[in-house]
């Protein structure tokens, strides 16, 4: 009897254990109620992974932390035109009171990472921006974002640029180029490389810069540019800007006629880097 009855101690000790470390578990889980504030009210949202139910610009969620933790990571993620991507995080830490979590603006913290679906720049608009930003023999060339190469090939060939270099992150797409250059007989006079159009190096030996990025590229490229090229030196972008607060020299509507999209027309912007651009 008395060992029956110390089973049934033991039993119910061990039970009280179990519910005793859930509780302690559960009561370390911290529930976070935070505001997010989006681009656009199709961006979807993922809390540690996990895919939040909601839409709208500005939406009310909670979320649990793991257990012992004080924060959980959100995620943002938006398409602000048919080929861009865009994913933001942000770690969010508890704290009593209202927590907002702004995903407008990018942070120098918690870096976005974009994903630009490659669509070439017809050559009509090439041509176009090549003779906007006046190309000549004494001009290196840069691509931001070459896609497949056809700018620099285009302002060596046909505008008789002294030499062209284009960056783009996809490895295929450079590879692409290189052949792609080999054929058309510049391959001595232009450079493909694989990159972050970002984080280039080199870009002060350039007295011309071709865009095709989107808005977002842009503004990130837009203080890069303005520290790094040096005065008289042309950026030109088809189709996007660099923000209210640097607007283009000149701007140009062009129209394609044959190629991939005849009937396609859009602007082209010119930049021209002068000394007050530096600032």
């Amino acid at each position: 009897m008395l060992r029956k009855f110390s089973l049934i101690t033991c039993t119910l000790l061990a039970m009280t254990a179990l519910v005793t470390a859930q509780a302690q578990k559960d009561q370390a889980q911290k529930t976070i109620k935070f505001t997010v504030l989006l681009p656009q009210d199709d961006t979807s949202i993922t809390i540690d992974g996990k895919a939040a139910v909601g839409e709208g610009e500005k939406r009310v969620l909670t979320a649990k932390a793991a257990p012992g933790k004080d924060e959980v990571l959100v995620v943002a993620v938006w398409e602000p035109n048919n080929y861009t991507k865009i994913t933001r995080p942000r770690k969010v830490k508890y704290k009593e009171g209202d927590i907002v979590v702004d995903f407008l603006k990018p942070s120098d913290k918690e870096k976005d990472d974009i994903v630009v679906r490659f669509v070439p720049t017809p050559d009509e608009f090439v041509h176009a921006m090549c003779k906007m930003a006046k190309v000549t023999k004494d001009d290196v060339v840069y691509d931001l974002g070459c896609g497949d190469g056809r700018m620099v090939i285009m302002a060596v060939k046909d505008f008789n640029a002294k030499r062209g270099v284009g960056i783009d992150i996809r490895p295929d797409l450079v590879a692409q180029c290189k052949e792609t250059a080999k054929k058309r007989g510049v391959a001595d006079k232009v450079a493909f490389r694989e990159g972050d159009v970002l984080k280039v190096d080199d870009l002060s030996e350039a007295n011309v810069v071709l865009l095709y990025m989107g808005d977002d590229i842009n503004e990130r490229l837009k203080p890069i540019l303005k520290k790094t090229l040096k005065p008289g030196s042309r950026v030109v972008s088809h189709r996007f800007l660099m923000g209210d607060d640097w607007p283009p020299d000149r701007s140009e509507h062009v129209k394609a006629t044959m190629g991939e999209y005849p009937g396609y027309e859009h602007d082209i912007h010119l930049w021209v880097i002068k000394g007050e651009n530096k600032k």
